[in-house]
């Protein structure tokens, strides 16, 4: 029973400075501001300017976690695309709310799975459009496109200046380059100590605990050494 109840107090994440976490607030604090300055001065249209409740989920993982795939553009972007058109077509087939946010939230989830663009916040916008639909359906999907558009938009642009500025970070995160073959010679035996020890030297944000990593490493040359000598 303790060890059960032990499964719902905090995981142990990978090493993060107070430094880094601060940088992360902050930058997360001046991009809402500024999204909100920017649309606040906007030129007034017929219908109002909004910011997405779920660009402020976005800014947590572009900020918080700038290195993590789901923060990137690809994902920025068309996870939010892709969830709005779910909404909204769900939210014109559907009339109930509860029925239609269900079925929109977990055609969302899919259709970014497949496309390999999965962004959490992406959820968000098309439960959004559902709780939404009688305004967005007088509006007009051609104005949820262009919200939706200018609220990604904005965000990766705040993203790619002011996580590009801070020490440490590299938006977008680079592609992973091609893993050199390992060395004949036995490998040492990392521990959590050395995978700890070398996220502290990193000084950023890595989206996975050193437990974690550990796993993979390990899996990773179990899976090495039952693969046939080339």
């Amino acid at each position: 029973m303790k060890d059960f109840l032990r499964l719902f107090l905090p995981h142990h994440h990978a090493t993060v400075t107070l430094a880094e976490k601060l940088r992360g607030a902050l930058a997360g604090g001046i991009a809402i501001l500024w999204l909100g300055l920017l649309i606040e001065f906007l030129p007034r249209g017929p219908y109002p300017v909004l910011m997405l409740g779920s660009t402020a989920a976005s800014a947590v993982l572009l900020f918080a976690v700038p290195h993590s795939p789901m923060a990137q553009p690809w994902n920025l972007v068309v996870g939010h695309a892709i969830s709005a058109l779910a909404g909204w077509i769900i939210s014109l087939l559907i009339a109930d709310p509860i029925i239609a946010a269900a079925i929109a939230v977990a055609l969302a989830i899919l259709l970014m799975h497949l496309l390999d663009a999965l962004h959490p916040p992406g959820a968000a916008t098309a439960l959004t459009v559902v709780l939404g639909a009688s305004q967005f359906h007088l509006m007009g999907g051609l104005w949820l496109a262009g919200i939706v558009a200018m609220n990604a938009a904005v965000s990766l642009a705040f993203a790619l200046l002011i996580n590009n500025l801070l020490p440490g970070r590299h938006y977008p995160a680079p592609h992973q380059p091609p893993i050199p073959q390992a060395p004949s010679i036995p490998p040492a035996e990392i521990t959590v100590d050395d995978i700890e020890a070398a996220l502290e030297a990193m000084d950023s944000v890595i989206d996975v605990s050193e437990e974690d990593l550990l796993e993979i490493y390990n899996r990773a040359m179990q899976h090495a050494q039952r693969r046939p000598a080339r």
